[in-house]
């Protein structure tokens, strides 16, 4: 057995098994961990945004270059310290609303190109795909499949008629497609898991006790 003498293995190793040790039950030394992470997690947030974004892209400008615009977004940004003063509390809805609406803009145009316009045209491409027709037997069932899985999943989530008939029987299909959506996409997080612990076990049992190689 070869233990590592470096001091910020050892360092990472005790805090991985503080954690790890939830697994059994909350302790004082989850508790210790979990908060030390917080800590130089905020701590490194905090310098990050201080020397990265405010610095060069609002305090020098400003100040020091004189861009007088930055006057704007620098007195939205101060609103949001209002938050503490009682009496004023209600400026913080000035910065809250802006962002919200400034994001919301940005992001509705995006996500219909990206999870709506690009789903539809990724459908119908996958379903009228001639290359997946001339594939053979198993290439038309994949392009059928799909095609019948989002009809009828988007059957399922059609709320404006009662769940009957033509549409109760492809609502009906549609859930079985959800319910495997939602295992597949399980069965990726819980693997995606699993491959986190594999890598923190080889790092204690390897790198800090040198037990494997």
């Amino acid at each position: 057995m070869n233990i590592s003498t470096d001091p910020w293995i050892w360092i990472s190793s005790i805090l991985s098994l503080a954690i790890l040790s939830f697994l059994y039950r909350e302790n004082p030394f989850f508790r210790a961990a979990e908060h030390i992470f917080l800590g130089v997690a905020n701590g490194y947030l905090v310098t990050f945004y201080w020397h990265r974004i405010l610095m060069p892209i609002l305090f020098r400008p400003l100040f020091q270059q004189g861009d007088l615009l930055l006057i704007i977004p620098f007195t939205i940004g101060i609103l949001y310290l209002t938050r503490f003063i009682p009496r004023i509390s209600w400026l913080v809805r000035i910065p809250i609303a802006i962002y919200m609406g400034y994001w919301t803009g940005v992001l509705i145009p995006a996500t219909i190109q990206a999870q709506i316009i690009k789903q539809v045209q990724g459908t119908v491409l996958t379903s009228a795909n001639f290359q997946s027709w001339n594939a053979g037997a198993w290439g038309i069932v994949w392009s059928v499949i799909v095609f019948i899985g989002v009809l009828c999943t988007l059957s399922y989530f059609y709320f404006s008629r009662e769940h009957k008939g033509v549409i109760g029987v492809t609502s009906r299909v549609g859930i079985v497609f959800v319910m495997i959506g939602f295992g597949a996409a399980f069965g990726y997080t819980v693997m995606a898991r699993i491959s986190l612990l594999i890598g923190k076990l080889q790092f204690l049992l390897g790198d800090w006790l040198g037990l494997i190689r």
